[in-house]
């Protein structure tokens, strides 16, 4: 069933009043989908962690107050779903992955080889980073919020997101100039 199917039907199957949610995840489901992806959700999981966020969406709908920034209460329902699948991957046992370990490649792919691995580096350099500080670069540099609304997302200070950017975008350096070092780039 499609995302948006199952927001317009409720649990009886009946059509439920949200066109509000089919809106919001029409407008802001790749930016849920990019933040998924940059707090740890693994890529076979993004599916579920994105309909799970937009289902959380669909219930709380009604607590959401107009003062508030909409990317900003996005994002921390996000986080607080993408904690809650990191949770569930250290208990699993199975390691799931996108593709079978077996599949060929065309040339089309080895072309591309370049730019996965700096996107790989990027990832591993983003992963590296304490949680409350990739949050605040991700949200800055990547999805160019405006602090304020980083700030109101993270329930943080300005000040203190400021803080947090500058130690981010710092360690990021030096964790990428080390990779040039080592040849990892």
């Amino acid at each position: 069933m499609s995302m948006l199917a199952l927001l317009a039907t409720g649990p009886s199957g009946a059509l439920a009043a949200s066109p509000a949610v089919a809106e919001i995840f029409a407008e802001h489901n790749a930016f849920v989908w990019r933040a998924l992806s940059h707090l740890g959700v693994d890529r076979v999981d993004l599916e579920d962690a994105l309909q799970e966020v937009f289902v959380v969406v669909h219930r709380r709908l009604s607590e959401y107050r107009e003062e508030q920034k909409l990317r900003a209460w996005l994002y921390a329902i996000s986080m607080r779903v993408a904690r809650d699948f990191r949770r569930k991957r250290m208990r699993r046992r199975e390691q799931l992955t996108a593709t079978p370990p077996d599949s060929a490649r065309d040339a089309s792919q080895l072309e591309n080889v370049a730019n996965r691995q700096a996107v790989e580096l990027a990832q591993r350099l983003l992963q590296a980073l304490p949680e409350n500080q990739r949050a605040v670069f991700l949200l800055y540099e990547v999805e160019q919020m405006p602090m304020s609304e980083v700030a109101e997302a993270l329930k943080c200070p300005l000040h203190t997101a400021y803080s947090r950017l500058k130690k981010a975008r710092e360690r990021v350096l030096a964790l990428a100039e080390r990779a040039q070092r080592k040849g990892d780039v």
